[in-house]
């Protein structure tokens, strides 16, 4: 297997945009992705509210774009991409982590996969007989699926974050692509998600002109994630053209061996996907920072109401008697009970600790005064007062969970079908 490169870079608000574009130029991204193709920049949303940790940041967003900008990249060729899930509301998030005004501020077109006028194409029309090596999608898909036309041609740059994830252990690269390349029926996926992970790599390394990660390490959580974390100040940055290698380093600094706790990477790694194994990677720039271990407990040791069900329901107890309503109409039952747990229980009243003391820190105190900063050539010379107040209010909070669940039932996609097939049979009759 060729030697894999991941580059890793320490940081600070002071000097995070210059490290932002030397990590990626030692990760050699100008050699992964051609200027003369469309960029789409994946941005994550893992909540729509702001929790540290759990979403790409404005300033990794800000430091990104900053970066190609310099390196000479056409701004009019990068685009920021969005995809939507039936429990988390995108524009929403855009919002609230402060990531749609650094994409304005540049110029760029915003992206929302969703949107009317976003063509989708059949999977087998986009990359033909590689289909037949999918581990698992043609199982859980017998009719195919589509993914975005749009990506056909373009680099593509993911931009997670370090986290743990209750149903992978943890999530960077190779989970950002989940959203994006799927249908909204990709919970279907669950049960079998680290090959889905694995099919997915397989269709990115097809349909792009290159594939990329920058992944912010400034905050990093550690827990139930994607969202009920225990967020750490880590003031890392990594960067990698290898999906595999760039998940497995983030996964080692965690605690975790990636191949033997990590199952997608293992997977990716027999399979020639990528380099899953620390020992054949190459580490450039500040290297001695991968022999840090946080000792992270990871996603199961202390998991939370709602990703115990998860677990019963794909994996456990559950399975028999609920797992099959979630590829019916009776689906949405599950999206309600995920934003009734998470958004109008957990955020405001168990999650209020967490987020008041991130904002205490640099990086808490960049993102609440992150209108008013002002930035130089390095970084945020300043980062404003500290601030022991949360970036919303209980009532804001419950205020926006009532929009969130109205729209998780209008936009539940079983509904939508039915919608369409009494549509259809209206017209017909």
């Amino acid at each position: 297997m060729t030697r894999s490169l991941v580059a890793i870079v320490r940081t600070s608000p002071q000097t995070v945009l210059e490290d932002y574009h030397r990590v990626m130029n030692l990760a050699g991204y100008q050699g992964t992705t051609p200027k003369d193709a469309e960029t789409a920049l994946k941005v994550n949303i893992s909540w729509h509210f702001f929790y540290p940790a759990a979403s790409t940041t404005p300033w990794q967003l800000e430091g990104v774009i900053r970066a190609m900008q310099r390196d000479g990249y056409d701004l009019s060729k990068v685009h920021a991409c969005h995809n939507r899930t039936v429990v988390i509301d995108a524009r929403l998030g855009e919002r609230e982590n402060k990531q749609v005004g650094v994409v304005e501020a540049h110029g760029l077109r915003n992206v929302h996969l969703y949107d009317e006028g976003e063509e989708w194409i059949h999977i087998r029309d986009a990359v033909g007989d590689l289909a037949d090596k999918f581990l698992c999608l043609n199982k859980v898909y017998p009719k195919g699926f589509s993914i975005p036309r749009r990506f056909i041609g373009e680099n593509i740059i993911h931009l997670p974050t370090v986290k743990t994830h209750v149903f992978t252990t943890m999530t960077g690269a190779m989970k950002n692509a989940f959203g994006g390349l799927l249908n909204e029926h990709r919970h279907w996926t669950h049960p079998v998600i680290h090959e889905t992970l694995v099919d997915l790599l397989m269709i990115q390394q097809r349909i792009h002109r290159g594939v990329f990660a920058v992944m912010d390490g400034t905050f990093a959580g550690d827990g139930p994630g994607p969202r009920c974390m225990v967020p750490f100040v880590k003031n890392v940055l990594l960067a990698s053209g290898d999906q595999v290698a760039i998940d497995a380093v983030a996964a080692k600094l965690m605690g975790f061996d990636p191949l033997s706790d990590v199952k997608f990477i293992r997977l990716a790694h027999e399979r020639g996907l990528g380099c899953g194994d620390p020992a054949q990677i190459e580490i450039v720039g500040d290297a001695e920072a991968t022999g840090e271990n946080w000792n992270f407990v990871g996603p199961f040791r202390r998991m939370t109401f709602a990703a115990n069900m998860q677990h019963a329901i794909y994996w456990g107890r559950l399975k028999r008697s609920l797992e099959w309503s979630l590829q019916t109409w009776l689906a949405p039952w599950a999206y309600i009970a995920s934003v009734l747990y998470h958004d109008w229980f957990w955020y405001p009243i168990l999650g209020r600790r967490c987020v008041r003391e991130a904002m205490r820190s640099s990086w808490g105190r960049l993102f609440h005064n992150w209108e008013k900063v002002r930035s130089d050539a390095r970084g945020y010379p300043e980062v404003g007062e500290a601030t022991g107040s949360l970036v919303r209010s209980f009532s804001r909070v419950m205020a926006l969970a009532w929009g969130i669940l109205w729209t998780c039932i209008r936009e539940a996609p079983e509904l939508a079908v039915r919608k369409r097939r009494l549509a259809a049979k209206s017209g017909s009759g």
